[in-house]
């Protein structure tokens, strides 16, 4: 009997040994990981994590002193922060990061909501909408746009994000696409930042009934300064506050490669969409940038936390906007924008005083360009 429970102890202490061998190999291969990951090369660390080394730990600096993040008795702020990236900017699975990490799939999942909470957090940082004070540089300093559009203060349109819902409210999801999206209005600066997004209204919504929302609603509601305008696609109504292109007329730019315009209309459509392109461009950027944002697969997690993930998406954009833009994926969205299909989205014609008064603004500004379009030209 002594025999049996002294063999006992030796297989429990060899046991207990082989288990503190494999902790010490996970935290060995988790330590080298995140060496390879941050410190070794900024190539892998953009291509892998969607940003430079240096980007990566300012954001970490920034989460950690500000005490939206802290490190835990097993895993420090770094890791967390690059299991949530990898995670949105390879559109990888819980599963891939417990193998990567040597994590459980619970941690993962609770470090991935723990990240995405603290980067919504930082929304009033880099999500601000303009106060219409200046004039944006990028039109006060071209004489294409400068004085004509001196008032606009962005670009606005809507874009579809694919989402995962349960087939009792599926078909409210179903728009343009043959799968159920989430429609985000977002407003941008002519920097190629976000200044305003509004996600999770289901894929069957007008982008103008969402408009409405945003301007009426009590909370994140969009504020358009008194005499401002965002510049608009045929999406919209011609109104108050969004300046729209002229319909049956040429607009996108594409059009305009092999001819130059021929009348005060379409010149107005040619500058109109110049400067309203870059709410595409950024679009573009922003899914390219996270492909869990727009590699068009099914997600795999709730419509509200991937509303929640458009958000974050958005804001990281902007942080790494000002610190680590990527040119070249920049040109690669160029590239794509030119070669897309012309959309054919039209607004429902409207005669309210707000449409009205968009109609005398246009005017406005059309005669002013054909005019100096003409002299410049003789």
């Amino acid at each position: 009997m002594f025999a049996s429970y002294a063999a006992s102890v030796v297989v429990a202490s060899h046991l207990n040994r082989v288990h503190k061998s494999i902790s010490g190999n996970r935290d060995y291969e988790r330590h080298a990981l995140m060496n390879r990951l941050i410190l070794m090369n900024d190539r892998d660390c953009r291509d892998q994590l969607r940003m430079g080394r240096e980007a990566f730990a300012r954001l970490v600096k920034l989460l950690r002193e500000t005490g939206r993040l802290y490190d835990s008795v097993f895993s420090n702020v770094e890791e967390k922060v690059a299991k949530f990236l990898y995670l949105i900017g390879q559109d990888a699975r819980n599963r891939n990061v417990k193998f990567l990490f040597y994590r459980s799939g619970e941690t993962v999942s609770r470090h991935f909501h723990e990240v995405l909470r603290a980067i919504i957090s930082l929304h009033d940082i880099f999500l601000r909408q303009p106060n219409g004070l200046e004039c944006p540089p990028e039109i006060m300093n071209n004489t294409k746009f400068w004085p004509y559009f001196k008032d606009c203060i962005g670009a606005l349109d809507g874009s579809h994000f694919r989402v995962k819902v349960g087939n009792d409210i599926v078909q409210r999801y179903r728009g343009r696409k043959a799968f159920p999206t989430q429609n985000v209005l977002a407003a941008c600066s002519f920097d190629l930042k976000f200044t305003y997004v509004l996600p999770g209204w289901e894929g069957s919504a007008s982008d103008s009934r969402i408009l409405d929302n945003a301007l009426t609603r009590d909370l994140d509601k969009l504020i358009v300064p008194q005499g401002k305008y965002y510049l608009v696609d045929a999406g919209y109504q011609l109104r108050s506050g969004f300046l729209a292109p002229y319909r049956s007329t040429r607009y996108h730019l594409k059009e305009y490669s092999l001819r130059q315009p021929k009348n005060a209309r379409e010149l107005f459509n040619l500058r109109h969409a110049s400067l309203r392109n870059a709410i595409e461009k950024v679009f573009g950027i922003l899914k390219k940038r996270f492909p869990i944002l727009g590699s068009g697969a099914e997600p795999y997690y709730r419509v509200d936390t991937q509303a929640n993930i458009v958000v974050a998406g958005c804001i990281l954009h902007n942080y790494l906007m000002g610190i680590d833009p990527n040119e070249e994926l920049i040109a690669e969205v160029d590239e794509e924008l030119m070669r897309e299909p012309i959309s054919s989205d039209v607004a429902v014609s409207s005669q309210t005083q707000q449409c009205r008064v968009g109609e005398i603004l246009r005017e406005r500004i059309v005669t002013t360009f054909w005019r100096d379009y003409n002299t410049n030209n003789d």
